[in-house]
C-alpha cells in the first residue's frame, strides 16, 4: 500500500464524499455522481464530533490498482438479488469473446455472497430458489457448492467455516483495465429492472478486490491476495540434498571400492581364459567413482543441516540398498526430451468393479499395491514371482535369523497376497525407500504400517478426526506423512503411534500430500485450490501457490527438491519453482481430471495421467501451447511428438490412469 494512501481510520476522521465526487467527475459518470449524491443524503450518517456526513466505507485503495465501492446497508427485497445476478450474467453473456472469460470471474463470488445473504436475512425459500436456478453456473466449484447446499439457516452462515471465510475477506479478482472499465459502465448505466444500482455497487464492495493491470486469465482465480502470497513465500528455504552422515559414507564407500575388485578380478579372469569374448567394453565402471559423482551432483550451498531430522542409526542393510542404487545409477540411460523418451507400460487390475481406488509401486519395481473400497489392500509380484508369506501365527521370540523367517514362510506361495486389517475403503498408500514396508490409509480414519516381506499389520496409528486421503513415506524412510478430510496433515514416525505433527491451514479437505526429496519439507494439495509448502520442524507454512480453479488431486516433486507440479480439477498442470515461489508455467491439453504427476530423475520430463485415458509427457525445460486443439495431434496416434506444446502423449482403452510412474528397467 503507498505510503500517500489514506487508511480507515483517516476515513473516519475525514470527510471522503468531495473525493469520491471529485473522482466520479473526473471519469465523466455523471448518472453514478448523481446517484451517490442522492444516496449519501439519505443514508450518510451524521458524524457526532464534526456535525458532516460520512459514508459507511469498508476500505480505500489507491486507484487504478484496487477498486472499492461504497457500502449501503440498505434492506432490499429477496428478488432483487436473482433481477442482479440475471442482469449481470445475461450482460456477460452478451460480452465479447475477448473480454468474456474475465468477466464471468465475477459471477462466482456474487452467486455465493447473494446466497448466503438470503440466508442470513432468513429468506431459505428464496435462497433454495436462487440456488437451484444458478448452481450450474458453477459446475467447477462442486466441492463449495455442496457446501452451500447444507447452509440453510441464518446460524449456519455464522458457524460453517466456507461461510465464515467467504464472508470475512473479499475475494481478489485481476481484471484488464479494458474490461474492468466496460464492468463499471454497466454498473453505473444498467440498474437492473430499472431500480437504483446502488445494491449492485453495495455487493461488489462486499465480495470484491478487483486488481486492475495486466490481465493474467491463464494464472486462473487466485484465492489470496498478491500481498498474502508475498507475506507467504518470503520464507528461506533449503531445497538442497540432505547430506549423508559421514560414517554412513564411509562405510558405502568401503563397500563399494571392494566390489571394484571383485569386479575387476573377475574381468581379469574371464579375458585369461577367453571366456570374455567381447572386449570393447573393457573394465566395468567404477562403482566407487561413480558413488563420488552422485555425491559431487548432489552438493549445494543450500543444504539442510543434517541434524536437523533425527533418525535411527543406520544398518547394514541401509549400505547395501545405497550399494545397489549406484549400481542402478551406472546402468540407468538418461531421459530428456532431445535425447530419450522412455516407454510406456500399463498395469491394468481387471474385474475390480470400480472398486480400486489407489495404486503405488515400489521403488525398485519389485512390487505393485493396490487399495479397495472393500476396505483391503492387493500386492502383487511385477517380477511374476510367487508371493510366500508367513504360515499361520508365528513366535516373534523364534525369529532370530534369516534361515528362521525362511522356515517360518509358506512352502508355495500365491500370486498376489491380500492384506486385512482396515474397516473402510482404503484410498492411499505407499512403499518405504527401501522396499519393506507399506503405509496404508483409509476412511476408518487410521494409518497401518504392513511388512512387505511378510505381508502383515505391524501397527496402527490414530489421530485424525476424519478419513485420511493420501500418505506418503519419507524418501529417507522412518517418517511418513497423512492428509485428511478434517483438513489437517499430519507427520508421523514409524516407531510413535501418534502424530509428531499437525499441519493446519487448509480450509478444505487435504487431499494429496508429498515429501520434499531432502525430507525437511512436506508439500499438500488442498480442495481449496491451493498448494501449501510445511516446514516439518516447526510446522509452519513457508510457501502457498495459488492459482488453479478447481481442487487439487496430486503433486509431484522433482528429484533435485527446486521445482514441483500440481495438477487437479481444473484439467491444467502447473509448474512452480519452490525458491521464489513463482508460476514457471501452465500445461494444458488434458481433457479431464489429472490424478498423477511424476519427474524423472533427470527432472526434465514430467508424466501425467488422467481421466481422459491419456498418458502425457512433458518437457519440463520449455514452454508449452494453450492450443485448444491438441487432441487432433495425439488421437490420430498412440504415441506422438506434438511440437506445439513438447508433449508426448498415449491413448489408453477407456480407462482412466490412476497412477503413473517413471522408473527404470534394465
Amino acid at each position: 500500500m503507498a505510503a500517500n494512501q489514506p487508511n480507515s481510520n483517516s476515513l473516519n476522521n475525514k470527510n471522503p464524499e468531495p473525493l469520491i465526487l471529485t473522482y466520479l467527475a473526473h471519469k465523466g459518470y455523471k448518472q453514478t455522481e448523481a446517484m451517490f449524491r442522492q444516496e449519501s443524503t439519505r443514508n450518510f450518517p451524521i458524524d457526532q464530533n464534526n456535525d458532516t456526513m460520512t459514508p459507511n466505507f469498508l476500505s480505500y485503495s489507491n486507484y487504478p490498482n484496487y477498486t472499492t465501492y461504497s457500502n449501503y446497508t440498505n434492506i432490499n427485497p429477496p428478488d432483487i438479488y436473482k433481477q442482479s445476478y440475471t442482469a449481470l450474467r445475461k450482460w456477460i453473456e452478451g460480452s465479447l469473446d475477448k473480454f468474456k472469460d474475465e468477466l464471468q470471474r465475477i459471477l462466482w463470488p456474487i452467486f455465493v455472497h447473494s446466497y448466503l445473504e438470503l440466508v442470513s436475512r432468513g429468506f431459505s425459500d428464496h435462497a433454495t430458489e436462487f440456488f437451484e436456478e444458478f448452481q450450474l453456473d458453477h459446475k467447477m466449484h462442486s466441492r463449495e457448492l455442496g457446501t452451500m447446499r447444507v447452509i440453510k439457516y441464518s446460524h449456519h452462515v455464522q458457524e460453517n467455516e466456507f461461510a465464515k471465510n467467504f464472508r470475512s475477506k473479499k475475494y481478489p479478482i485481476q481484471m484488464s483495465s479494458i474490461s474492468y472499465d466496460i464492468f463499471f459502465d454497466f454498473l453505473q448505466d444498467n440498474p437492473p429492472n430499472g431500480s437504483s444500482n446502488s445494491f449492485l455497487f453495495r455487493l461488489v464492495n462486499q465480495s470484491l478486490n478487483i486488481e486492475v493491470g495486466t490481465s493474467h486469465t491463464d494464472v486462473g482465480i487466485p484465492s489470496f491476495s498478491a500481498q498474502e502470497l508475498e507475506e507467504y513465500n518470503k520464507h528461506e528455504l533449503h531445497l538442497g540434498h540432505m547430506p549423508m552422515h559421514p560414517e554412513f559414507r564411509e562405510e558405502i564407500e568401503k563397500t563399494l571400492r571392494e566390489q571394484d575388485e571383485i569386479y575387476q578380478r573377475q574381468f581379469e579372469e574371464e579375458n585369461q581364459l577367453g571366456i570374455n569374448e567381447d572386449q570393447t567394453n573393457g573394465i566395468p565402471a567404477s562403482l566407487y567413482q561413480e558413488f563420488v559423482n552422485k555425491v559431487k551432483r548432489e552438493q549445494s550451498s543450500d543444504a539442510p543441516d543434517r541434524m536437523s531430522i533425527p533418525l535411527p542409526s543406520h544398518k547394514e542393510a541401509d549400505v547395501l540398498a545405497q550399494v545397489e542404487t549406484i549400481k542402478d545409477l551406472r546402468l540407468r540411460v538418461e531421459l530428456g526430451p532431445s535425447s530419450t523418451l522412455p516407454s510406456v507400460c500399463f498395469y491394468t487390475f481387471f474385474n475390480t468393479y470400480d472398486s480400486l481406488n489407489c495404486l503405488t509401486i515400489s521403488e525398485d519395481t519389485s512390487l505393485i499395491a493396490g487399495g479397495f473400497s472393500d476396505s483391503y489392500i492387493k500386492i502383487y509380484s511385477l517380477k511374476h514371482e510367487k508371493l510366500r508369506g508367513l504360515r499361520g501365527r508365528i513366535n516373534p521370540a523364534e525369529i532370530n535369523t534369516a534361515s528362521d523367517l525362511e522356515n517360518a514362510r509358506e512352502k508355495v506361495g500365491s500370486d498376489c497376497k491380500r492384506l486385512l486389517g482396515h474397516s473402510g475403503p482404503v484410498f492411499g498408500l505407499s512403499f518405504s525407500p527401501d522396499n519393506k514396508y507399506l503405509i496404508s490409509c483409509s476412511e476408518d480414519r487410521t494409518a497401518r504400517l504392513w511388512s512387505s516381506d511378510t505381508y502383515t499389520n505391524l501397527v496402527c496409528y490414530k489421530g485424525h478426526n476424519s478419513p485420511i486421503w493420501d500418505v506418503d513415506f519419507s524418501p529417507l524412510g522412518f517418517y511418513f506423512v497423512t492428509a485428511s478430510h478434517d483438513r489437517t496433515a499430519r507427520l508421523w514416525s514409524c516407531d510413535h503411534i501418534y502424530p509428531l505433527r499437525i499441519f493446519a491451514g487448509h480450509i478444505s479437505d487435504v487431499d494429496t500430500v508429498k515429501f520434499h526429496p531432502n525430507s525437511k519439507y512436506i508439500v499438500t494439495g488442498s480442495s481449496d485450490k491451493s498448494v501449501r509448502m510445511w516446514d516439518i520442524q516447526g510446522g509452519r507454512c513457508l510457501r502457498l501457490f495459488s492459482g488453479h480453479t478447481g481442487g487439487i488431486s496430486c503433486i509431484s516433486i522433482s528429484d533435485d527438491g527446486r521445482l514441483m507440479a500440481s495438477a487437479g480439477e481444473d484439467k491444467s498442470i502447473m509448474l512452480w519453482d519452490l525458491g521464489s515461489g513463482k508460476l514457471l508455467k501452465k500445461m494444458l491439453g488434458h481433457k479431464s481430471t489429472v490424478y498423477s504427476l511424476d519427474f524423472s530423475k533427470e527432472s526434465s520430463i514430467l508424466v501425467s495421467g488422467g481421466s481422459d485415458c491419456t498418458v502425457r509427457l512433458w518437457d519440463v525445460k520449455k514452454g508449452t501451447s494453450d492450443s485448444p486443439n491438441e487432441d487432433e495431434h495425439y488421437l490420430s496416434k498412440i504415441r506422438m511428438d506434438i511440437d506445439e506444446n513438447r508433449s508426448h502423449s498415449s491413448l489408453a482403452k477407456q480407462k482412466q490412469i490412476t497412477e503413473t510412474k517413471l522408473v527404470n528397467f534394465f
